[in-house]
């Protein structure tokens, strides 16, 4: 069945405010001595990777992760053997002086899942596998059809239920985009709405039995679809006059290192800075205690944010929360329209550009052969202020100079960047490319207006308010609703930060952007000449386009859609990530999914094109797309195996120059 957009709410109601931070007020749920929801802080969590039924493994990880910070502790249980070692784990952890609360993680067994209710102080369900086995197969169900399946499910669902409401135990009702049932598959598609379906039919029938102990999630691994599905999620409790349950923020199978950090930040962080969330998890390839800072930096940063200025009410919201569509822009030189968004490059506070600082920037200069070669991560764009460079640039790179030092006579590909003031009162522009540098303050009717009329400007925009996300998008709907349809750079300066606090903050700005369909461009500035260096240039540009990549904006390297390890892991995920990165890293766009077990196998990387999971001691089941290719691969061969595949389908390419792929 075809979901029409009129089937989507039209009426914005996910949130309290638009533009001013609101932290929606949700019930309160008791999960042990840490309860999460009203006004109780936002809790972060991780989740152990260790064998469940290695007791003292677990214990210890466990007390690393709460050393580190992890509110829950949540641990897997895939069946009733190891739903039963719960309690050994919790009885060392309670001896050893740890009460943190303990959830329980189940997928396909019902049984266990009753068993650990009666252990642990939270159980999580993923509704897409708990009473349903995916087989990818799409059936046409009549109303009647539909209806039995759902009393199968109240079958299925309801001794759990009972269960928790006699031991007092939470539950976290939590989809996964990849895992939904050929049930709602049918009927609702790969969709958000999908994901929000799956999940209510599970959380009627805790209302029909007086059960509200409950937690929702809508988690996947790309975090545009992530972002819609929780906010439709609150639009429907709204809607449906439910309660307000809590939410438990987190993108899937985010990866590792910068790439699984910013994944994670821009779809935690664009809901976090709209009111939502009341616990969150960041998913990475790594020892769980190392996603505890990352989600701490996304959660402290909240912290005072109702004091931020205040942002002008929007009247006429012209964006589409629960879907994505790019906004409609002119195209001036290579900015808007369909082209992908640019990176500009903040090398203003460098006294003299050489040609050796450009290397980290992606554009490399080779002596020996006289020329410059370019990565995928190579900068459209650098900004050089009052400083321009004193030598051709190469192929692929243009400057943006102040305007002061800028005349027509320039170089044709050097542009000017324009005050307000300057661009009204002069004649002499660029015949091609303008940059207009501006404050979300200055976006007044009367400045639109004024500049209704100028042509081949592009807007670098900038804000001086906390609640920077919001206010730039704030700034770009008055834009909008005026008719103007100039491309848009937004520019944030984050001045001497650590670079994990960069890609957190990075990401949630400009990601919470880029997802609604916002944005040109985007630049990192540099605030002063303190930390101007090449290596703060270099994590500059590869954040940016890393947040471009998250985004789903701009795809500019391979995609890694890989789970972050739990006690089924069937091999080490963060050794086999990098085995597999090493020989792949060079296949721009193409997205390869490393699962370490088949729960979380075929529907996890249901968005990838190829999948690598681990089916055995020892053995990997390759995947091509959703589909079984070959099972039961020793995993001594798996890897040259999933090449042979890659490249049998006509996405292989060898690495150019400088590019080493390990053998």
């Amino acid at each position: 069945m075809e979901i029409l957009q009129q089937d989507l709410p039209q009426v914005i109601n996910y949130c309290n405010s638009l533009t001013n931070y609101s932290r929606r007020e949700t019930h309160v749920v008791r999960v042990g001595d840490v309860p999460m929801g009203g006004n109780y802080p936002i809790r972060v969590q991780s989740m152990t990777t260790v064998d469940t039924m290695d007791t003292r493994g677990s214990v210890e990880q466990s007390i690393r992760m709460i050393e580190a910070g992890s509110e829950y502790v949540r641990i897997t249980a895939p069946s009733v053997k190891e739903a039963a070692n719960l309690e050994n784990i919790k009885r060392e952890l309670r001896s050893r002086g740890f009460n943190t609360p303990l959830v329980a993680d189940i997928h396909f067994t019902p049984n266990a899942a009753e068993l650990a209710a009666r252990i642990v102080e939270k159980v999580r369900i993923n509704p897409g596998n708990y009473a349903d086995k995916k087989r990818f197969e799409s059936i046409d169900y009549s109303d009647a059809a539909y209806e039995a399946e759902i009393d199968r499910i109240r079958d299925k669902f309801t001794p759990l239920v009972k269960i928790c409401k006699e031991y007092g135990t939470a539950m976290r009702i939590g989809t996964n985009h990849g895992s939904l049932s050929d049930r709602i598959m049918s009927r609702y598609g790969d969709t958000p709405l999908g994901m929000v379906e799956s999940a209510l039919e599970f959380l009627r029938i805790c209302e029909d039995m007086d059960y509200y102990d409950v937690v929702l999630s809508m988690k996947a691994s790309n975090p545009q679809v992530m972002v819609q599905a929780y906010r439709l999620l609150v639009q429907k409790l709204n809607e449906e006059k439910l309660r307000p349950y809590p939410l438990h923020l987190g993108v899937t199978e985010a990866g590792e290192a910068e790439d699984g950090r910013i994944k994670s930040a821009v779809g935690i962080g664009a809901l976090l800075e709209e009111g939502l969330g009341d616990t969150i998890r960041v998913s990475l390839t790594e020892d769980p205690e190392k996603e505890i800072p990352v989600a701490r930096m996304l959660v402290d940063r909240l912290q005072e944010r109702e004091e931020h200025e205040q942002i002008e009410a929007i009247s006429d919201y012209p964006i589409d929360p629960f879907s994505y569509a790019r906004r409609s822009t002119i195209e001036v030189s290579n900015f808007g329209n369909k082209n992908v968004p640019r990176v500009i490059a903040d090398m203003s506070h460098f006294k003299d550009v050489t040609v050796k600082d450009l290397k980290a920037l992606g554009h490399f200069y080779l002596p020996e052969l006289d020329k410059w070669s370019m990565n995928d991560l190579g900068a459209d764009y650098i900004y050089t202020g009052t400083n321009p460079v004193g030598f051709m640039l190469p192929n692929g790179l243009r400057e943006i100079v102040d305007y002061k030092v800028w005349s027509p006579q320039h170089d044709i590909l050097q542009y000017p960047l324009l005050s307000v003031n300057q661009l009204l009162n002069v004649n002499d522009l660029h015949p091609e490319l303008n940059f207009l540098a501006i404050n979300t303050s200055e976006i007044t009717k009367a400045f639109i207006d004024q500049l209704g009329m100028r042509e081949n400007l592009v807007i670098v925009l900038e804000t001086s308010n906390d609640h920077a996300m919001v206010d730039l998008r704030t700034a770009s709907v008055k834009i909008i609703n005026s008719g103007l349809k100039w491309p848009l750079v937004y520019k944030r300066d984050f001045a001497e930060l650590e670079e994990d606090e960069l890609m957190v903050q990075g990401a949630t700005d400009f990601g919470g952007l880029l997802i609604d369909g916002l944005g040109d461009g985007v630049m990192f500035g540099f605030s002063s000449n303190k930390n101007c260096d090449t290596q703060t240039l270099k994590l500059y540009n590869n954040t940016a386009f890393g947040i471009l990549q998250a985004a789903r904006t701009r795809i500019t390297k391979t995609e890694y859609i890989s789970c972050p390890s739990c006690g089924r892991t069937l091999f080490d995920l963060q050794e086999t990530t990098a085995m597999i990165r090493r020989r792949t890293d060079h296949l721009k766009g193409v997205k390869i999914g490393i699962m370490g077990c088949i729960v979380n196998g075929p529907g996890e990387m249901a968005d990838a094109d190829f999948g690598y999971v681990g089916s055995g001691k020892g053995k990997i089941t390759l995947y091509k797309g959703k589909e079984v290719v070959k099972r039961g691969v020793p995993s001594e061969n798996a890897l040259d195996e999933l090449i042979d595949l890659i490249r049998e389908d006509g996405k292989w390419i060898e690495p150019q120059a400088g590019e080493t792929v390990e053998k």
